[in-house]
């Protein structure tokens, strides 16, 4: 089972300890954050989505024209364009990137950045309308004749897509944490994309994603997580470094600046998160600090108090790399990460922990071979 990293093609160096100084879209910094990643070994780059970012098609196109083989994560809202408008926009970056683009479809996890794009729907809707979204792209990146199509969100007559990417089409990523974001990964997705929990916690929705792609006859989506990783040469080295980090993290909270994003607006005090991922990222901070091998809780409450999406992994390169290949092992092949310190973390981690991740999937990989060969002999494959 092959294992591929995920970084972050963004386009300002910005986060929860880096303030914004300067555009939230500079161009020169997008192109070099893309080549670091492309040169220190990462697979894919995520083009995130807010109200008021840019384009992270646009945003795409430009760094496919900078680089070579990394592959694209273009994160895409439901709500901002019909679908048969995206399906070009998707194929035509495909086609000229070489065949590099996912569309990441995005419910919308805080209601004001929908609202200030006109969506009102709530939660379960807008996931309805993702998966009718989904379908459509689907359909055409596909069907070769015209179609049409009738359903609650869109209408279709005779449409179709002459100008589809040769070769393989676009993939289709999703995610989330509900049950009806489950049930419609399991329906349209070819990548499903999980926020990082404790393993028996992550196992369990592992388990209820495998039965509702297996009810549904499709197979299971490609599993994907998200951490924030903080690593160093030795273990005391990382600690000391999440340490700071959230230190830092609180200190910029306490400043109370003013807002850099809609998307990343502080929660309400006393008032519960709006989305799934985000109440479990909050019931599991209260629980404690640490799980498992390496998971760090208390990043998850970002500037300004809202969860962040996402648990840390401390610990030293090899820790850390063990952390993930306990993750491999209940079947993810894809781990989407990105530190505090947007460029540097992504050369660090590139350099030092992907080659150790890589070299323990071909570990396992050569000892159910081995177990295979032998007389009598069962393999052992591991989940997925």
């Amino acid at each position: 089972m092959p294992v591929e990293f995920l970084g972050a093609g963004y386009g300002n160096p910005s986060t929860e300890t880096v303030p914004l100084t300067g555009p939230v879209f500079d161009p020169g910094y997008t192109r070099e954050i893309v080549r670091a990643h492309e040169q220190h070994g990462w697979d894919h780059v995520l083009f995130p989505y807010a109200s008021d970012g840019p384009d992270p098609a646009q945003a795409a196109a430009w760094a496919a024209a900078g680089s070579e083989r990394i592959a694209l994560r273009v994160a895409h809202r439901p709500n901002v364009s019909a679908p048969t408008f995206a399906a070009k926009t998707f194929a035509t970056l495909h086609e000229t990137s070489g065949g590099r683009v996912t569309a990441h479809l995005i419910a919308g996890g805080v209601a004001a950045d929908q609202r200030a794009e006109g969506d009102d729907l709530d939660k379960d809707a807008r996931y309805d309308r993702l998966e009718e979204y989904a379908r459509l792209l689907l359909r055409a990146w596909t069907e070769e004749r015209p179609f049409s199509h009738a359903g609650r969100y869109y209408r279709v007559d005779d449409f179709v897509l002459r100008a589809r990417a040769s070769g393989h089409r676009p993939g289709l990523s999703a995610g989330g944490a509900s049950r009806r974001a489950l049930e419609v990964g399991a329906a349209v997705a070819d990548v499903f994309a999980l926020f990082g929990e404790p393993l028996a916690a992550t196992a369990a929705q592992v388990d209820l994603l495998r039965g509702l792609a297996a009810a549904l006859g499709r197979p299971t989506p490609r599993l994907q997580i998200a951490f924030r990783p903080i690593v160093a040469a030795t273990d005391d080295e990382a600690w000391a470094k999440a340490h700071a980090i959230k230190a830092r993290i609180d200190e910029r909270a306490a400043a109370a600046g003013p807002v850099a994003s809609l998307a990343s607006a502080p929660a309400v005090p006393g008032r519960l998160p709006e989305n799934t991922a985000n109440l479990r990222l909050a019931e599991l901070a209260a629980a404690g600090e640490r799980h498992d091998r390496a998971l760090w809780t208390p990043t998850v409450a970002g500037a300004g108090g809202l969860p962040t999406s996402a648990t840390a992994l401390v610990g030293s390169y090899r820790t850390v790399a063990d952390a993930l290949l306990d993750y491999v092992d209940l079947g993810f092949e894809i781990f989407g990460l990105r530190g505090y310190d947007l460029l540097e973390d992504a050369v660090e981690f590139g350099d030092h922990v992907t080659p150790l991740v890589r070299a323990g999937v071909a570990a396992r990989a050569a000892h159910d071979s081995g177990r295979a060969a032998q007389p009598g002999g069962a393999r052992t494959t591991l989940a997925g």
